[in-house]
């Protein structure tokens, strides 16, 4: 039986009490969203700028009509609490090039739905919805504790498309453009005109086109998939690009005596100054140099304290900006990036340890948990965000997902779940060169998996309540089932995944006897007796503290 919101914040409120005060930092429960692919909640924008259905792709890579709105309807609906998730990552809601670029071996048309090809960020991009309706989800989503994060992109904007070309009037295209189909587009773009010049200009971004620098052959100047690379790292000041010194819509306004780091800082930083955005997801990290990622940290710092003191009714409370970033292959350990900018960093080594059994598992539970002890104290700035799909590497098999959630919801440090993770959302079409983009295909909101979705509400709800599954100490209890405790001060639980009927588990040194236990799976209680307590599993245990 489907409980009522109310209920539930009354539960959750209830256990948060008596594990203590824990911030939003202290365990990070991260929901993400390809915003076009989730929910559409005003179809009247599906086709901005002229995006229209491919007809030879399949719409792989076309604008499916997920926006804003829709992430609210959902907010509305209580499905994010409901999951026990504490921050709500979307893709980027800035404008992008307005056309497609050729994607794939030729395959499809692919624009920009994933939020990854900017070309203004200063406005919402029409796709996504209104800056009222960003305003309205924001604060849907603080009233319910939720903290939003934007996608963030420093190193690069978007392909120069078709579309945007025209649009724009850069002349470098031949005549019969707006019929370029996916094997002679290229042909239609005069790649050795110097009047690329009136596109971003030479001084914004190294392109390899006329006048413009090629990109260099470090990680931080190269020309990431022949996106064009900013320039983050000169010192010289610069006026607006020339495409948004023609396009009549922009926010964006000179800033005299500023860098191409300067500006981009200074856009990213007002989406946080206007609406209260409580952190970023950083992308392609390791392609911009540290110092960019500290200005951007310092300025989003800054500009939230200020959203906050201007809007005190509509904060979820005093905590900091926060930063996860995106450095491909990263793993759980420390590494130099926390010194520039970030308190967490997305960790790629999980997707592919929690296929394991859960012996193998224990052991990257207890590696884990050993790493980020060492944050307390003399290093505040690091944590993980571990994940076992993602849009850029794969989907965790389909008929292991229960296993993969219990796996992942809990694990040491911060988590990330992926849309339809918990609803058993299917894989899409996998074009040969760009395979990823089967990670993405829409919400299955017509087909929901109720068993995985119900495994998934309760194994969240369950994290959201104790920030020691996150930051507590490993402690290994039994190995068939497997059971494992995490205890930190002020909050301790025991879990044994996966497990079927009755079960006597050793719990001297986490629970003392006479403790009233309640399993958050079942609603059951019991009661420790010498030590141990008695549990009749439904599949999985999860053992707290029954509320006074």
């Amino acid at each position: 039986m489907r409980r009522s919101l109310t209920t539930l914040a009354a539960l959750l409120l209830s256990a948060s009490a008596q594990a203590g005060s824990f911030s939003f930092a202290d365990n990070p429960i991260v929901y993400f969203a390809v915003t076009d692919r989730f929910a559409n909640g005003n179809p009247g924008n599906d086709h901005s700028y002229g995006r229209a259905a491919d007809p030879q792709g399949g719409d792989v890579g076309s604008f499916h009509g997920g926006d804003i709105a829709g992430i609210t309807q959902r907010l509305k609906a209580g499905y994010f609490k409901e999951l026990g998730v504490n921050a709500l990552w979307i893709t980027a809601p800035y404008e992008q090039i307005h056309g497609w670029v050729v994607g794939g071996k030729q395959q499809f048309q692919h624009y920009a739905y994933h939020g990854y090809w900017a070309l203004d960020y200063t406005t919402m991009d029409a796709n996504m919805g209104t800056r009222d309706e960003l305003r309205e989800m924001i604060a849907t989503a603080h009233a319910q504790g939720i903290r939003v994060l934007f996608d963030v992109v420093l190193n690069h904007p978007g392909y120069a498309d078709l579309r945007t070309l025209a649009e724009y009037k850069v002349p470098v295209l031949w005549p019969g453009h707006d019929k370029a189909a996916l094997r002679d587009y290229h042909s239609f773009i005069d790649y050795n005109n110097f009047e690329f010049k009136q596109w971003w200009g030479p001084d914004w971004v190294r392109a390899g086109l006329p006048g413009y620098s090629d990109g260099g052959k470090d990680d931080y100047t190269m020309q990431l998939a022949y996106l064009p690379d900013f320039r983050t790292e000169s010192g010289k000041a610069v006026g607006l690009p020339p495409i948004l010194q023609r396009k009549t819509d922009t926010r964006a306004v000179a800033l005299p005596g500023t860098t191409v780091r300067g500006y981009l800082v200074h856009w990213l930083a007002d989406w946080v100054r206007e609406f209260g955005v409580d952190g970023f997801r950083a992308d392609t990290v390791k392609h911009v140099e540290p110092a960019s990622w500290l200005a951007l940290r310092a300025a989003a710092t800054e500009a939230l304290q200020d959203w906050k003191t201007r809007h005190p009714e509509q904060k979820i409370d005093d905590a900091p900006f926060w930063m996860t970033g995106e450095a491909w292959g990263h793993g759980p350990e420390r590494s130099s990036w926390f010194d520039a900018g970030f308190d967490s960093m997305i960790n790629f080594d999980f997707q592919h340890r929690a296929g394991g059994d859960w012996k193998s598992i224990d052991g990257v539970y207890r590696q884990y948990a050993g790493l980020l002890a060492k944050r307390i104290g003399n290093e505040p700035h690091y944590d993980i965000l571990s994940y076992i799909s993602s849009h850029d590497t794969s989907l965790f098999p389909r008929d292991q997902l229960k296993h993969g959630l219990s796996a992942l919801l809990l694990a040491p440090g911060g988590v990330q779940l992926f849309y339809g993770d918990e609803s058993a959302r299917q894989p899409g079409t996998a074009p040969i060169g760009d395979e990823q983009q089967a990670t993405r295909s829409s919400m299955n909101w017509g087909s929901l998996d109720a068993a995985t979705l119900a495994h998934a509400r309760k194994l969240g709800q369950f994290r959201l309540r104790h920030p020691a599954l996150a930051r507590g100490e490993h402690r290994f209890i039994n190995d068939k089932p497997y059971a494992f405790a995490r205890v930190m001060d002020g909050d301790a639980v025991i879990a044994v995944p996966e497990a079927q009927g009755a079960l006597s588990l050793k719990v001297h040194g986490v629970f003392a006897d006479g403790t009233l236990l309640r399993d958050a799976y079942t609603n059951q209680t019991y009661i420790v007796k010498d030590g141990t307590v008695a549990v009749n599993a439904a599949g999985t245990a999860l053992l707290e503290k029954a509320a006074p």
